[in-house]
């Protein structure tokens, strides 16, 4: 999506490319746009300047009227699907290419189209709509293409917001470089929407892009999950909380694709019909990146029978996938149960793993795995494959680590239950990522509600398209079956079979050879070690522990110790600062600074040592000052309440909840069990996972 230089029509032919020169010299013609009534401007026609290299064309030169009526009408029937309507905050990712251009006229004529049409500012901008131009600075004239293509889109009646990458870790290498400009471009995607309050954004992929996107995974051996290609609708979550005041956690943005119905020719005959310019990329044609290439071999592939047939295909996989989407949640329901406390229990008894077919259990397994290890991307391989011939063992006796997970059987259930646990065994770094100041409980919700009913409003429609069994086809068919299966079942023909295989094979010669070529230059390579040691967190401060649990602690006045239990239980609220300690043997120190790690074995032995005191004789001799110190009698009085609580959870879960700590590794407090070593001790502690169960919503209708 990185914006290049050459403004063009659709199909460079031979004459086209023969004016371009002339054309050049042209000052590019005054925009005109004719949407609806409701969107009249008046701006002055502007010569933009001329990049180096680059050809100014206008699209109006050399087509004729295109009638647009029916990409509308396709365009507002996919955002009905999507549950949105014309009054809704909206984003769109912007690029200036045909594709994001013709989103840009089809999303500005539904929303000032029809009854429901909103209104434009004094400024005349459409009513929440913002078009978010990323600059990803990687060539020295980006930043002025993103100006052309900001004035461009604004006179559309587009309000623009231009972000500027920061590569402050570097920029990426060539053979990294379109998934770490993907990768930074969602980011600033979601950042301007939490600055803005904007809840869903649209992106322009397109039907040939998912024809791209199958090639690519059918020849990185991809099962039916995978060729079902982008989803029409899917939630993303932020990597960074920038501040719990201004992205609220689980709140997300939800990513539509409204264009997929829509071919690559149709973006130019939109943009065509408007008169409307664009920019292409020359990096496109370059055949350095895997998409060119499967790209311009398609082009070669041009016949309506092929082209057809291959969306045909596609389709099958996305009803397929849908169909085993609907078993997983289906298996949740009944037979998955998260507990606050960070972990899940699978009830084998309810689950009937054996009868499960191989696709659907192994989209279960990967999505409860994604939710407890809190990782961006489901699982699969080897790793996922392991996990199906364990959750098929029944009784299940042993226990298992595997892609961030502890798997074990649940204490008494005889193997008839398994604990899903984080694993915190393994050589990884303690993940604590801090917030602004800020309240909590003060976080605006109006993006979120707003989010969950346009959510709601797609469920519903999708109900009624549920796939009927007769229609899935792929459900037992191993991966390196489904295009012979697609054969058999006519979804494509003998001559679509060969010419799909021709570039599965190519392009799988490509990408084998390039990976034996990086497992060649890494043989040499030695694992980097982290340090598991805890994090200091300051009084006041926020933070997100490993993705899943947010905390925060400070010191308030004295006052009874019951009454404390309550309120630290129920958030932090009702006392004032304090900077007086009970005592000289108090944990906390006169320092104030804390630090977070994962419980240990030996926390829950302090406990039971500490609830026998003034009996204990294990204490560290800090601590050991008076018989009758207070705070230590008020800290036995904690841990007694504290361990029946903590006995209730079982000992592979309890390794991952957080616990504070001073600054000589004292124990300060185990926030999920209430016990707090100085009474003046006040810690708020809450489950709130950043990537929810399934991964957020997604939907491929």
């Amino acid at each position: 999506m990185a914006r290049g230089v050459i403004l063009s029509t659709p199909s460079l032919t031979a004459t086209t490319c023969s004016l371009l020169a002339s054309f050049s010299k042209t000052p590019r013609k005054g925009f005109k746009l004719s949407l609806s009534s409701h969107l009249l401007h008046h701006h002055q026609p502007c010569s933009l300047p001329i990049i180096s290299c680059s050809f100014s064309v206008s699209s109006s030169a050399a087509q004729c009227s295109i009638d647009l009526s029916n990409h509308r009408e396709v365009f507002s029937s996919r955002m009905a699907m999507a549950g949105l309507k014309p009054h809704h905050s909206i984003a769109l990712g912007v690029s200036g290419g045909p594709d994001s251009m013709a989103l840009c006229v089809l999303t500005a004529g539904w929303k000032t189209a029809g009854a429901n049409a909103v209104n434009t500012d004094s400024g005349g901008f459409i009513d929440g709509l913002l078009a978010i131009i990323v600059d990803h600075g990687l060539r020295a004239e980006s930043k002025e293409e993103a100006n052309i293509v900001c004035r461009r889109v604004s006179k559309m009646g587009i309000r623009c917001k231009i972000a500027t990458c920061d590569w402050s870790s570097g920029k990426p290498k060539q053979g990294q470089l379109q998934e770490a400009a993907r990768d930074i471009r969602y980011q600033s995607f979601q950042k301007v929407c939490a600055e803005n309050q904007i809840g869903v954004l649209l992106v322009a992929h397109h039907a040939d892009d998912q024809a791209e996107l199958f090639i690519l995974r059918l020849s990185r051996n991809s099962g039916v999950l995978g060729l079902a290609g982008m989803p029409f609708t899917s939630h993303i979550f932020p990597m960074r909380t920038h501040s719990c005041d201004r992205v609220q956690p689980n709140c997300g943005i939800l990513l539509v694709r409204p264009l997929l119905e829509f071919s690559k020719e149709d973006m130019y005959k939109i943009c065509q019909g408007v008169s409307e310019n664009w920019v292409e990329d020359p990096t496109n044609q370059s055949p350095l990146f895997t998409r060119n290439r499967i790209r311009m071999a398609l082009n070669d592939l041009s016949s309506t029978a092929f082209k057809s047939e291959l969306q045909g295909m596609i389709s099958a996989c996305r009803i397929t996938r849908t169909y085993i989407d609907q078993v997983c949640y289906s298996l949740m329901s009944r037979a998955l149960f998260v507990k606050d406390h960070g972990y899940a229990v699978i009830d084998l008894m309810n689950f009937c793993p054996s009868k499960i077919e191989d696709l659907c259990l192994s989209k279960f397994l990967s999505v409860v795995i994604q939710f407890i290890s809190q990782r961006q991307k489901q699982i699969r391989g080897a790793a996922l494959k392991l996990l199906m011939d364990y959750i098929r063992t029944f009784p299940c006796k042993n226990s298992l680590t595997a892609a961030g997970c502890y798997l074990c059987p649940d204490p008494g259930s005889r193997g008839s239950r398994v604990l899903v646990c984080c694993s915190v065994d393994c050589n990884a770094p303690i993940k604590l990522e801090f917030f602004k100041s800020c309240s909590y409980g003060e976080t605006e919700h109006g993006v979120a509600d707003e989010l969950v009913k346009i959510i709601e409003d797609e469920k519903s429609y999708a109900n009624h398209v549920v796939p009927d069994a007769s229609d899935v086809h792929f459900l037992d068919v191993n991966p390196e079956f489904v295009l012979i299966e697609a054969k058999r079942l006519n979804i494509i023909s003998e001559s679509t079979y060969r010419s799909i295989l021709t570039l599965q094979k190519e392009e799988t010669d490509r990408f084998r050879s390039k990976s034996d070529a990086i497992s060649n230059s890494a043989l040499n390579y030695e694992a980097e070690s982290f340090s598991t040691s805890g994090k200091s967190l300051q009084r006041g401060q926020f933070c997100y522990f490993m993705d899943r649990f947010i905390l925060t602690w400070k010191l308030v006045n004295k006052f009874d110790g019951d009454s404390l239990s309550d309120s630290v239980n129920n958030g932090m609220d009702s006392a004032g600062e304090t900077g007086k300690f009970c005592s000289s043997s108090c944990v906390i120190g006169s320092n104030m600074v804390l630090e977070v790690r994962h419980m240990v074995e030996s926390d829950w032995l302090y406990l039971a040592e500490l609830s026998r005191y003034p009996h204990c004789k294990n204490l560290p001799p800090t601590q050991i000052t008076k018989k009758t110190d207070p705070c230590l009698q008020d800290a036995s009085a904690s841990a007694k309440r504290a361990l029946p609580l903590l006995k209730c959870i079982p000992v592979a879960a309890r390794r991952s909840l957080p616990v504070l700590v001073n600054q000589q590794g004292e124990l300060a407090s185990i926030p999920f069990v209430n016990f707090r070593h100085c009474p003046c001790l006040m810690v708020h502690v809450e489950f709130k996972p950043k990537i929810p169960l399934g991964g957020g919503h997604s939907s491929f209708i």
